[in-house]
Formats: structure tokens, sequence, C-alpha cells
């Protein structure tokens, strides 16, 4: 891939949810909420000094970050700022 975030920006792959509830239930994809958490696949250089690497995964708010289409895939640019927290 040939993106390079700049400053505090991170691209972000969201985390799929699974399409079936812990009791079985099917959920349709009209129904499935965007999730809230995904990997990092790159990093800017002011990001970095924020604690947040390539391969940690994030936790963000809902309406945040702004999404992109690159070489097929849907991806996610957040700020730094934007990042609520990580899953260890």
């Amino acid at each position: 891939m040939a993106f390079e975030p700049l400053k505090d920006r991170l691209l972000v792959l969201r985390e799929e949810q699974s399409n079936q509830t812990a009791s079985g239930l099917y959920i349709p994809d009209t129904a499935k909420e965007k999730p809230l958490e995904g990997k990092v696949i790159a990093v800017g250089p002011d990001a970095k000094e924020d604690g947040i690497n390539v391969d940690d995964t994030v936790v963000f708010a809902n309406f945040t970050g702004m999404e992109i289409m690159i070489e097929g895939t849907e991806y996610l640019i957040l700020t730094s700022k934007e990042v609520l927290g990580l899953i260890k």
C-alpha cells in the first residue's frame, strides 16, 4: 500500500463484526452497526509520540474520522485525538 498518514493521523482497518449473536440469531447487514475498534495499519509521525503504533488495536467513537477506499478496501483515517484507547 502506498499511503502514508501525515502529522497525527492514523490509517485504521475496522474490525469485522460477527453475523451471529451469542444466542445464535443472525443479524442482517442492514441492521449491523459499524464496529468502533480497528487495527492500525499506518501511523503519522506525531501519532507515534502519543504511543500509537502499527498493529495496535484502537477504540474510537461513533462518527469520527473519514472513510477512504484504497485498493478496494475501506479504511478509516483518524487523528490520534479521536482515539479513545488501546486494546492490549
